[in-house]
């Protein structure tokens, strides 16, 4: 079944529920969006409200992928208030679901973060990712290039450090 996407999808108790539940998945699986397993929606759901404020806010834009109209995907574009860089965007909170992992998806959710992106006038998209799990190649993949790196800025667990990666697709 193909994924569609969609721009800032209506966000009712449902799809909120829906992007708890995707991100709490993701979470447990290993996932590197911000939490370490095992966690519950009741962790998780904060995080998502601060996200979903930030739409609201227009701070934030949701780009959802969606299968079969549930929510299977998501990354979010936190945009610059500094006015120096308006020009460029974070992608934030990049995640598929783990079921649907290694088939394609995260890449056409990457393609499809690139055209708003370049519909939005952005100059680039910068991300950031931790190190240890290869995101560094996949996002590479997808025309990222690292662009900087804080050794050990991101503590897993005690003992288990893991760089802060910096990516950078450039669009114009």
């Amino acid at each position: 079944m193909s994924v569609d996407f969609a721009l800032d999808p209506e966000m009712n108790v449902e799809r909120h529920e829906e992007l708890v539940r995707l991100w709490t998945d993701v979470s447990n699986a290993g996932g590197a969006v911000g939490f370490v397993p095992p966690v519950t929606s009741a962790d998780i759901r904060p995080q998502a409200d601060e996200h979903l404020a930030a739409v609201a806010e227009g701070r934030f834009r949701m780009l959802a992928a969606l299968q079969g109209g549930k929510l299977v995907g998501t990354a979010f574009f936190s945009f610059n208030t500094h006015r120096l860089m308006r020009h460029w965007a974070w992608l934030v909170t990049v995640m598929v679901h783990p079921s649907l992992q290694g088939r394609g998806y995260g890449a056409e959710l990457l393609r499809a973060a690139e055209r708003r992106g370049r519909e939005f006038g952005l100059a680039g998209i910068r991300l950031g990712c931790r190190s240890g799990l290869g995101l560094e190649r996949f996002y590479a993949s997808a025309g990222y290039k690292e662009v900087g790196r804080v050794p050990a800025a991101i503590r897993v667990s005690p003992g288990d450090d893991r760089d802060d990666v910096t990516m950078w697709l450039p669009l114009v």
